[in-house]
């Protein structure tokens, strides 16, 4: 029986019936120890009659072995790994030691650890009980977190119980705090005088085992009250010191055991017994309630007895069973044996010890190929303490700082990346610790800061390596674009020409950012125009592309720039190269947006918003809302279009990303335009600095600047895009630039040249607003009839791709033609009545792909596609799978 818990009873019983019900929940319980969370798991597992129950329990000295907490959870149903994807199945079984191929990437385990679990619930549900999350090991985390924020409809619930050190952002949490003076009262045993009950109830504020401990830990006198007034301790000490004392009075054998049982931490009994625990001292512990012992299985009743089991011991003795856990486990054939076996080793020396730090060398690969990089950073980091080498130490510094790096972690990484000391000579090495220290500045810092770290290395790179330094200086010159710094750029792109030429296209990409940063659009578009063609695409992998893909912006290539975005996302989906996906959405969305595809443009940066998150990329969170925001005013949704612009942008001014904040002010100028709000629109659009891509920006400035009666003010802009224009050589850019022209020379023909261009492209949206600027100048000329054959045209667009703030202008000027427009629709695209996430997915289903397909696209389960296909399906007017692809046909229009 819990006392003083119904409301949390409750919440816990709501989960488990609406998971009954097909839906899925997640809870976080945070509490100190002792305070009640594992007795509100083993309540949730009292209550969950019917479902399947799987539970895990962090240990402490495991938290370094990769997957190790996430095979503990999932043992009882590794016979089903078969029935998911073959990627997914692969990923989980090489993570978990059941196959021979280590996953890619650990958040491909995620997904199939997604996977999995729904396969688990069944029809009658699943319930998972994390017990002392704070000690499992990272990569069993992310797995974990990653698959519970994308539970919907897989009828599984997931609670988590954890003290400080479990990070777990988006997941709703419960907070215990200490039971209520009655409650507490409860908890105590009868007989004790009312000034013992009431200073038991004060010094452990509640906290459940504390006034179920200690009762017990009191002499004879203190429980008839000779209690001092003085010396409280904290209730964790207390309680571990109460258990300590029970641990002393129990014979040697069961001490040994216990102590063996602590230090091992597996809860294997072959292994502690292996490693000189008797079977007598064993259940000698258990008679005393400290451990259970289930089958093969050693589990503490609490973790403060396994601490203070351990803790308690000399350390002598600890040195010694730590030796003796390494001895037991040599010749093993679990799974992790090799790596528990380091680590035993490695807690066993006090000094440098050369063969122990090679075996941590090969956990460490053994964790990186697994994609345990927290582990791999951790078992790194330890190799280096043990060896007395300092070329050898710098280098497993160096290999930690870059594990912990791809793990997330950038704080550890740069700390790691500083200790490595300057006698480093490996010009790999030298790069990987410099690119370490700029990505955590890149990251939580600035762009520009993390540009100077890396130009501050490279001297001493390019010392010893052309190469290396190249991809250094191409990085740099990638900081200074996103900061907007021309002076970073071109100190950057003069190193770059004082290398010897390696034949790489992303140098003259780079050096073409530099000329645009700088002003020079005709050089810039030269350099990178031959960067982004198809034989210069040829070797290079997804950083490669990623770069390649980001030079189709200011070269006005909007197809190409959607074609690599595509090949981007398929790439990474497909090797499951996660970390990079993120930045490949934000490509592809931003070019499906430049394309008129806005609902596709949406669903994509909307997954790169929820990927960075996960992956903890502030940065390009800022540059996901400001690209979202720009889709967003395109489509006239006000709301959500200044929510994502003013937040991104003030993020982005506050992270020095410039290039965000241009997309987010080019999106708040944009959407103030569409509003009708000319003089609010170039307020806007005049703050972005006219460098780098700004100059798309500049025919939305031109257009305020005339409607907003101040024609002196489009000069400037107007030269600039029409000078680019001329150079980029493209029939979009030419068209718009006619029309910019005759915006501001009020030359017909400039409008009737710009529509004939239009012709050469597939960019309907500029070719309705060239028709609504052409329509509005025939209705101010008195040529009614003419400007009502252009105003048609424009609203007939406008309708088609849903933007409404411009088909709202459009038939404002048929009215004033004496014209009487049609109503708002979108009759050309059924799909319009879907969710962005429902239309995601019906696509998808629509060209043939299963639920699994789509569910390890989309990163989902197989269960949440099919009731987002169940919820489409009645919207539709339609019953069957196959009807899907006639309406994907017939919505397959330009921004459908």
């Amino acid at each position: 029986m819990l006392y003083g818990r119904s409301r949390e009873e409750a919440d816990i019983e709501r989960l488990l019936a609406e998971a009954r019900a097909g839906r899925s929940g997640t809870l976080v319980i945070r509490g100190q120890t002792g305070i009640g969370k594992s007795a509100l798991l083993h309540h949730a597992a009292g209550r969950a009659e019917g479902m399947r129950v799987l539970r895990g329990v962090g240990i402490e000295s495991e938290a370094e072995l990769p997957f190790a907490a996430l095979h503990l959870l999932l043992r009882a149903g590794l016979d089903r790994i078969h029935a998911l994807p073959g990627a997914q199945a692969t990923a989980l079984s090489g993570a978990l030691g059941l196959g021979d191929i280590a996953p890619e990437n650990r958040f491909l385990v995620g997904l199939a650890t997604l996977s999995l679990l729904s396969e688990l619930a069944g029809d009658d549900g699943l319930l998972c009980l994390v017990d002392d999350a704070q000690w499992f090991d990272q990569a069993s985390i992310d797995a974990l977190v990653f698959a519970a924020r994308r539970l919907e409809a897989e009828g599984v619930v997931m609670i988590f119980a954890a003290r400080a050190g479990f990070h777990a952002a988006g997941l709703p949490e419960l907070h215990l705090g200490g039971l209520d003076d009655a409650a507490a009262a409860a908890l105590l045993p009868a007989g004790l005088p009312p000034h013992v009950r009431e200073r038991l109830i004060e010094e452990s504020d509640g906290n459940p085992l504390a006034l179920i401990e200690l009762p017990a830990a009191l002499t004879a006198e203190q429980r008839a009250g000779r209690l001092s007034p003085v010396g409280a301790m904290p209730v964790a000490d207390r309680v571990r010191e109460a258990f300590q004392r029970q641990i002393a009075g129990l014979p040697e054998p069961a001490r040994t055991a216990l102590l063996i049982a602590a230090a091992d931490g597996s809860g294997e009994l072959e292994t502690v017994a292996g490693a000189g625990a008797s079977l007598h001292g064993l259940e000698s512990a258990e008679r005393s309630r400290l451990i259970e012992i289930r089958g093969t299985t050693i589990a503490f009743r609490h973790p403060l007895i396994r601490a203070a089991a351990y803790q308690g011991a000399p350390v002598t003795r600890r040195l010694a069973v730590h030796r003796a856990l390494a001895d037991a486990l040599t010749g093993s054939a679990a799974m992790d044996a090799a790596d528990r076996r380091a680590w035993h080793r490695a807690s066993a020396v006090l000094g440098p010890d050369e063969d122990v730090a090679r075996e941590l060398e090969e956990a460490a690969e053994r964790a990186r190929t697994r994609s345990g990089h927290a582990a791999s950073a951790a078992a790194y980091e330890r190799a280096a303490e043990l060896t007395a080498d300092p070329v050898r130490r710098s280098g497993w510094l160096a290999a930690a700082a870059v594990a912990a790096s791809d793990a997330g972690l950038m704080g550890r990484a740069a700390v790691l990346a500083d200790s490595a000391t300057s006698d480093v000579d490996d010009p790999e090495v030298i790069a990987a610790l410099i690119q370490v220290r700029a990505h955590r500045e890149f990251e939580l810092g600035t762009p520009l800061a993390a540009g100077r770290i890396i130009m501050g290395g490279v001297p001493r790179v390019a010392a010893r390596s052309a190469e290396w330094a190249t991809w250094l200086l191409v990085e740099a010159v990638r900081c200074a674009w996103f900061a907007g710094d021309a002076r970073l750029a071109e100190e950057a792109a003069a190193s770059l020409r004082a290398l010897p030429d390696i034949g790489s296209p992303l140098v003259g990409g780079a050096l073409g950012l530099t000329h645009l940063l700088s002003g020079d659009i005709v050089g810039g578009a030269k350099l990178m125009g031959a960067a982004v063609d198809e034989d210069a695409l040829a070797g290079l992998g997804v950083p490669g592309l990623t770069f390649t893909a980001s030079l189709c912006l200011p070269l006005g290539r909007a197809t190409r720039y959607e074609e690599i975005a595509g090949q981007v996302v398929a790439e990474c989906q497909k090797s499951g190269m996660i970390g990079w996906l993120a930045v490949a959405f934000q490509d592809h969305g931003l070019a499906q947006g430049w394309l008129c595809r806005y609902g596709e443009a949406r669903a994509a940066l909307n997954a790169g918003l929820r990927l960075a998150a996960d992956l903890g990329h502030e940065h390009r969170v800022s540059h996901l809302m400001c690209s979202l925001a720009w889709v967003l005013a395109h489509q006239g949704d006000a709301g959500e279009c200044r929510a994502n612009a003013e937040e991104g942008v003030a993020r982005a001014d506050g992270q020095g990303l410039v290039l965000a904040a241009v997309v987010g002010r080019w999106a708040l100028g944009l959407l103030e335009l569409g509003l009708g709000r000319p003089d609010a629109a170039l307020r806007q659009l005049e703050a972005i600095p006219p460098t780098g891509i700004a100059v798309l920006a500049a025919p939305d400035q031109i257009e305020a600047a005339i409607r907003g009666g101040r024609p002196d003010r489009a000069k400037e802009p107007l030269a600039r895009y029409v000078a680019w224009a001329r150079h980029v050589g493209q029939p979009l850019p030419d068209a718009i630039a006619l029309r910019c022209r005759a915006l501001v020379e009020g030359d017909e023909t400039h409008f009737a040249h710009a529509l004939r261009r239009h012709e050469e492209d597939e960019q309907p949206y500029e070719r309705a607003r060239t028709r609504l600027a052409y329509g509005e100048w025939l209705r101010r000329a008195r040529r009614r009839a003419d400007a009502r054959v252009q105003l048609r045209g424009a609203l007939e667009i406008f309708d088609r791709l849903g933007a409404e703030l411009w088909a709202e202008r459009a038939r404002a000027e048929l009215r004033a033609t004496g014209d009487v427009p049609a109503a708002p629709r979108r009759a050309d695209d059924p799909l319009s009545v879907l969710t962005p996430r429902e239309r995601e997915i019906v696509r998808l289903a629509a060209d043939g792909a299963s639920n699994r397909d789509i569910a390890a696209q989309l990163f989902l389960s197989p269960r949440t596609v099919g009731y987002h296909l169940y919820k489409a399906f009645p919207k539709l007017g339609i019953t069957a799978r196959s009807q899907l692809a006639a309406f994907t046909r017939s919505s397959s229009v330009p921004g459908s």
